[in-house]
């Protein structure tokens, strides 16, 4: 679902993002979400929270790489 209707920014993406470990300041930097109406900022910040809580800070690495497989991206 679109959560930031301005820059169309997705709940997926949001997300995505939060689940590496970004903050709710570094994806407004990176996506534009809620720096043109504001309306979305409380959703999106509710997302954000939701995704750090549910999930700790992501390794940025492949469990897989160790025994030669490559990691391909969806």
């Amino acid at each position: 679902m679109i959560v930031c209707v301005c820059n169309r920014v997705s709940d997926r993406e949001i997300a995505r993002h939060a689940h590496v470990g970004m903050s709710f300041d570094d994806i407004q930097l990176e996506l534009g979400v809620a720096t043109c109406c504001g309306r979305c900022e409380g959703c999106a910040r509710d997302l954000v929270a939701q995704c750090n809580a549910s999930r700790p800070v992501a390794a940025l690495h492949d469990a897989g790489a160790a025994d030669g497989r490559a990691w391909a991206h969806a």
